[in-house]
C-alpha cells in the first residue's frame, strides 16, 4: 500500500473505532512526548473548521504527534492556511491532506442567512470569512433555485470541502507539483455530528 493510502486507510480505521467507542486515544505517553521533543513526523495534514464540536485528533483517534492540525472557521484556505500546509508537505514530508468540514457548519449557515439577508453590520474579520465561503453558496444558489434553505445549506457545506481542497491545489505550486508527482493526495471529507462518521467523498488525484 501506497503511504498516503496507507495514511488515508489509517484516518478511515481510526474513525471508526471512535464510532464505535472503540478508542484507544492514540499515544500521549510521557515517553512519546520526549521523542518528539527532538522533531516531529507527523503522517497527515487536517485543515479542519475550528468547532469544538470536531476535533481532529479525537474524531481519527491519534495521538502526539500524528496529525499536523489546522484549524480555522468554515475550513477555508488562506495564504497562512495554504503556507502551513506546504510546510507540512515540503519540510515535514506529509503526503495526505485532508480538508475536513463537518454537518451544521456555523460559517456555512451565517454565510448563506448573510446572502439572503444581508446585515450589513459584520465586522470586517467575520466578513472575510463568509466572503471566502459566499462564492460556493451563489454558485449552488443560482444553479439549483429549487433548493430549500436547508438543502442549500447542506450542499454549500460539501461544496465548501471541495472548494477548499481545490483551492490548496490551485494556489500552490508545492501542492501541485507533489500532487502531480504522485507523492500528496488531497481529500475531502465531512464529519457528521450525531454519528461521529467521516466520510471521504473527494479526492485529488481523482
Amino acid at each position: 500500500m501506497n503511504s498516503d493510502m496507507y495514511a488515508l486507510n489509517r484516518l478511515t480505521l481510526g474513525n471508526q473505532r471512535f464510532v464505535a467507542e472503540q478508542s484507544y486515544g492514540g499515544n500521549i505517553s510521557s515517553k512519546r512526548r520526549l521523542k518528539l521533543a527532538e522533531g516531529q513526523n507527523p503522517f497527515a495534514v487536517i485543515v479542519g473548521c475550528s468547532d469544538s464540536r470536531v476535533p481532529a485528533e479525537l474524531v481519527f483517534d491519534q495521538g502526539l504527534g500524528d496529525l499536523f492540525v489546522i484549524r480555522v472557521a468554515g475550513n477555508i484556505t488562506d495564504e497562512s492556511v495554504t503556507g502551513s500546509v506546504e510546510y507540512a508537505v515540503a519540510v515535514l514530508g506529509c503526503e495526505l491532506v485532508v480538508v475536513l468540514g463537518h454537518t451544521d457548519c456555523g460559517a456555512v449557515k451565517a454565510t448563506v442567512q448573510e446572502i439572503s439577508q444581508p446585515s450589513g453590520n459584520l465586522s470586517p474579520n467575520l466578513g472575510f470569512i463568509v466572503n471566502a465561503i459566499s462564492p460556493v453558496v451563489s454558485s449552488l444558489a443560482s444553479n439549483g433555485s429549487n433548493l430549500n434553505q436547508n438543502e442549500l445549506i447542506n450542499n454549500a457545506i460539501r461544496s465548501n470541502i471541495k472548494h477548499s481542497a481545490r483551492q490548496l491545489y490551485a494556489t500552490s505550486t508545492i501542492l501541485e507539483s507533489a500532487v502531480n508527482d504522485g507523492k500528496l493526495i488531497i481529500a475531502g471529507a465531512e464529519y457528521h455530528l450525531k454519528t461521529g462518521a467521516v466520510d471521504f467523498f473527494d479526492q485529488i488525484p481523482e
